[in-house]
């Protein structure tokens, strides 16, 4: 009799594949995207040709390098913006949705930092919540949502950590519509400006400190797209 596959050994899409998926993706959400794409793979490309006729015009093997040089110079200036502008079209599917701070903080943060995709306060009404991740900077807590509806559970939670650990800096940031909220796509590059306190024992123990304070709240996370699958591979 024949066995059915199970959903591990049937075979991956290839990497052209899922480049081509990221592509369509991302023009999908992004038309404009198309024409930077291009003019990163064109302009290394135009570049590469000026200097092969330039440099090496009475060499056949020269034009040839200075040719093949640009073709893959394009390329790689191709997969960089399609790479980046990828990122930011799966930052706006997932934007504004309960969890979309989870997804960030699993997925994409720094080296060196800890995060989790579930919230240590939530609201039942509004689903907004708040997030906590670990690492050099202390402690950051993330609020998801209207700063009006967050600002009292920041609060609480900023004030549970400092009496776990009142020698540990915390950090407060809030991701929503306010004005003056963290866009979700450079929520990940906030955590590099913070300064250093904490080495990686440290974050370690402060880490599992704090795991107590987790609630194993079952906050629904966004089924869209995962940010770091979306981004386009680069050449080895």
């Amino acid at each position: 009799m024949a066995r059915t596959k199970t959903p591990k050994e049937e075979k991956e899409p290839g990497r052209l594949k899922q480049m081509y998926r990221v592509f369509q993706m991302t023009r999908r959400y992004d038309p404009p995207s198309i024409w930077w794409m291009a003019a990163g793979f064109l302009v290394p490309l135009a570049i590469g040709l000026v200097l092969a006729f330039v440099l090496a015009s009475g060499s056949i093997f020269g034009l040839i390098l200075w040719i093949i040089a640009g073709v893959l110079a394009g390329l790689l200036g191709f997969l960089v913006i399609l790479g980046r502008k990828a990122e930011r079209a799966a930052y706006s599917q997932i934007e504004g949705q309960p969890g979309a701070v989870g997804a960030v903080l699993k997925n994409s943060l720094p080296r060196g930092w800890i995060g989790t995709e579930l919230p240590m306060a939530i609201s039942p009404k509004t689903q907004d919540a708040v997030y906590r991740a670990v690492g050099k900077g202390g402690v950051v807590l993330i609020g998801e949502g209207p700063e009006t509806h967050t600002r009292r559970m920041l609060e609480d939670e900023r004030r549970k950590v400092q009496r776990m650990l009142p020698n540990v800096p915390v950090n407060l940031l809030q991701v929503g519509p306010d004005a003056n909220s963290v866009p979700l796509q450079k929520l990940a590059k906030q955590f590099r400006g913070f300064k250093k306190t904490l080495n990686k024992a440290e974050v370690l123990a402060v880490n599992n400190r704090l795991s107590s304070l987790q609630r194993g709240l079952n906050l629904p996370i966004p089924k869209g797209i995962d940010p770091t699958k979306v981004r386009a591979q680069r050449p080895r």
